[in-house]
């Protein structure tokens, strides 16, 4: 097992130039920032991987997980929303440029480079965009912003009136004048 601190590259040893050979490299890594969609994810501490890097006779394949904790703002509040992330990281590196899998889409693959070092930060990356939620909540029952004051609803109703039941609210905003337009 290699131990790396703050890094995401990783040396290929000679020995794991045999098929079927394995071994397990582990480290730690700083991410400030991860953006997805219209989010900012933050890392105020460093993420732990953990890989197996396995020959499996004509590539390397990569495999592992990430964690770590993220914030961001509720979707609904702003209110601050940490998660608790688990992903699961994979990564197949070809052998040679001569050899590439017939199988495999090209974006399913990377061969490995020249120096025999692998970049394990957009495979981190990946990982941890698909254990992102769509829609960070600070809570699943969160009640969100009142549309009229902007009050945040978890902390307790606002002063505003409420809407009747059936009745649409009245338009807000600085195009609220175009809902009287008559169009024919």
């Amino acid at each position: 097992m290699t131990m790396t601190d703050c890094t995401t590259r990783i040396h290929i040893p000679e020995r794991l130039f045999a098929p079927a050979e394995t071994e397990r490299f582990e480290g730690t890594c700083e991410l400030p920032v991860l953006k997805a969609g219209p989010d900012l994810y933050s890392f105020a501490e460093p993420l732990a991987w953990a890989v197996d890097v396995t020959n499996t006779g004509d590539a390397i394949l990569v495999s592992g997980t990430v964690e770590g904790q993220a914030a961001t703002a509720c979707g609904r509040c702003l209110a601050d929303a940490a998660f608790d992330l688990m992903g699961e990281v994979e990564g197949y590196f070809v052998i040679g440029t001569e050899d590439q899998p017939s199988d495999l889409d090209e974006d399913e693959f990377d061969v490995l480079p020249d120096d025999r070092t692998i970049d394990l930060l957009p495979l981190i990356q990946a990982a941890l965009l698909l254990e992102l939620p769509l829609l960070p909540l600070c809570q699943d029952d969160c009640q969100g912003l009142c549309p009229t004051c902007g009050q945040n609803l978890n902390e307790g109703p606002c002063g505003c009136a409420p809407a009747d039941a059936g009745e649409e609210p009245a338009p807000q905003g600085p195009f609220a004048k175009l809902a009287d337009l008559k169009l024919d």
